[in-house]
């Protein structure tokens, strides 16, 4: 008998698969495919302060081993968020949920975080600081060590449930980005997000999506996931979400040997929106196969060779 239970920032969860934020809705909308209380927890919609319908489309384009969107974090605000979404999710699922706030300010990241922390269904904020700082010249507080420190300080300050900071991979150094999360009282790092991508079409001469650019996703990012857990697990003591182009139990044990604590699922729900269900139960074959019979006790196993 194996054992897939983990813990994530002092929160035990049945097992460490979670659906990443924008690929799972609020969750309820996925109770007509599966009992979504098979998941170890998952992360709702990025939420933002005032209700935003996101980019011009289309926002999707495939492309090889991967896909790329611009939805521009299409959502009904906070507030409606919390009065109408989350009622919704809790007739259908009981575990503590991740709540995912993005904002284009300290003070827009300080609001709704405030709000979400007041939340009894919310066990985690998810801090996405991937996202345009149109205050400073449209740069993203996640490539600045200086922003992500005043961000997570500020956050830290209102919150009283523990705060994880989602990374962008689109920098140069993101251990020492990490790190400045860790020193602001960060309690977990999630990475990856998204990387920058692009894609043309030979007809049209033209970028696909709207936004020409978007965000790339699927199982060719996986090993730049991988690599750059590995690295944030050598200069951080506070746990690791690991995503990015997971789409097999044998993916989620490849990054929480490199250092993850939990793995989300993307891009792999909008293909299949039985896979995050699929992998748990993959785990305990996957794990025998392996001779692993804890999945606590492989984290950061990769390190010890």
């Amino acid at each position: 008998m194996v054992d897939i239970s983990v813990m994530l920032c002092g929160i035990e969860l049945s097992n460490p698969v979670i659906p990443a934020s924008g690929t799972f809705g609020y969750g309820y909308e996925f109770r007509e495919f599966y009992d979504i209380n098979i998941l170890g927890s998952f992360s709702f919609k990025g939420t933002t302060k005032e209700p935003r319908f996101g980019n011009p489309t289309p926002r999707i384009a495939e492309c090889t081993a991967g896909m790329i969107n611009s939805v521009g974090l299409q959502n009904p605000g906070i507030e409606k968020v919390i009065s109408e979404e989350l009622p919704k999710l809790k007739e259908c699922f009981n575990k503590p949920v991740i709540a995912n706030i993005s904002g284009f300010s300290v003070e827009e990241f300080v609001y709704c975080c405030e709000l979400i922390d007041n939340c009894e269904q919310v066990g985690i904020i998810e801090v996405n600081v991937s996202c345009p700082n149109v205050k400073h010249g449209g740069m993203s507080f996640g490539t600045s060590e200086k922003s992500v420190f005043e961000v997570t300080k500020a956050v830290k300050k209102v919150t009283t449930k523990p705060v994880v900071i989602k990374l962008s991979p689109n920098v140069t150094d993101i251990v020492s980005i990490a790190k400045a999360c860790e020193d602001g009282g960060a309690d977990g790092i999630s990475l990856i997000n998204t990387l920058l991508g692009m894609k043309i079409d030979l007809k049209t001469k033209k970028p696909v999506v709207a936004n020409k650019m978007g965000g790339f996703s699927g199982p060719a990012i996986l090993p730049v996931a991988v690599r750059m857990v590995y690295s944030v697990y050598e200069a951080v003591k506070i746990p690791i979400i690991g995503m990015g182009g997971v789409s097999r139990a044998e993916d989620v044990i490849e990054l929480m040997l490199a250092g993850a604590a939990a793995v989300q699922v993307g891009a792999a729900n909008l293909i299949n929106p039985y896979a995050a269900k699929e992998i748990i139960e993959d785990l305990p074959k996957v794990m025998n196969k392996y001779g692993i019979k804890s999945l606590k006790d492989i984290i950061g196993g990769a390190h010890n060779g």
